[in-house]
């Protein structure tokens, strides 16, 4: 085993913060599948380091002690190894099927979530607002457990792609028409919106349709349903139609 030297803690560590991730183009994925997923698809790996050998097939790794590994593992309990990749470089969208676009987005979980849902579905674009938590933060490649390699993800100003697409949008709204009524489109843009605030006023006048799901029960106490949970049932409404 080798200890991981003072430059590299400082290296891997800074890749935590979204300045040095987006200053020295590298990320951190976590645990052997994530990291497998992402060798798999190619991306230029810089490091990887192990508790265990035998992982990681045809790959220089790095054998260290469980203590050394805690030194540069962002989770609270560390996974038996860790990896700084390169950031790969952005792709060009393609209008096709589909389309999620993220307004706000701030909680790492529900980004890498919904990024494993458009993969799960075959979405094949992610549009971000610009201030959406960042894809490659540490404990959204965590949650996208592979996935992020799979869909196409994009920072942009919201308004401008809106305006110049040629698919209806559909946005989530509370005081939208009931989603199971509705004749949804195989080609659209679904917008949801920030945890606690929604999809703001200015992209809410852009969209075509205001859809919701609806509540049941005689008790409806539930103010709303995490952005993640409820974009899992919007794609699945909308993927629907394509093998009914």
């Amino acid at each position: 085993m080798i200890l991981v030297s003072n430059s590299q803690i400082k290296l891997i560590t800074s890749l935590q913060h979204k300045k040095y991730r987006n200053k020295l183009e590298l990320f951190v994925a976590e645990g052997p599948k994530v990291i497998n997923e992402l060798i798999t698809a190619k991306l230029q790996l810089h490091s990887l380091y192990s508790t265990l050998d035998g992982l990681f097939k045809n790959e220089s790794v790095q054998i260290i002690s469980e203590k050394e590994l805690s030194k540069i593992s962002s989770l609270k309990n560390a996974n038996n190894s860790l990896a700084v990749f390169k950031i790969p470089n952005k792709k060009t969208y393609v209008e096709n099927g589909i389309t999620v676009v993220l307004d706000s987005i701030q909680d790492p979980g529900n980004l890498g979530t919904i990024i494993r849902l458009c993969d799960w579905f075959d979405v094949k674009n992610i549009i971000c607002s610009l201030n959406t938590v960042d894809c490659f933060n540490p404990k959204v490649i965590q949650a996208t457990m592979g996935s992020i390699v799979r869909v196409n993800i994009m920072y942009t100003v919201i308004e401008e792609f809106l305006a110049k697409s040629k698919f209806p949008v559909y946005v989530g709204a509370m005081d939208g028409s009931n989603i199971y009524k509705e004749n949804l489109p195989d080609k659209a843009i679904i917008v949801v919106g920030n945890e606690a605030n929604g999809v703001s006023t200015k992209i809410m006048n852009l969209a075509n349709n205001k859809i919701a799901i609806p509540q049941f029960g005689v008790n409806q106490r539930t103010e709303s349903l995490n952005v993640a949970t409820a974009t899992a049932i919007l794609l699945s409404e909308f993927k629907r139609i394509t093998v009914s």
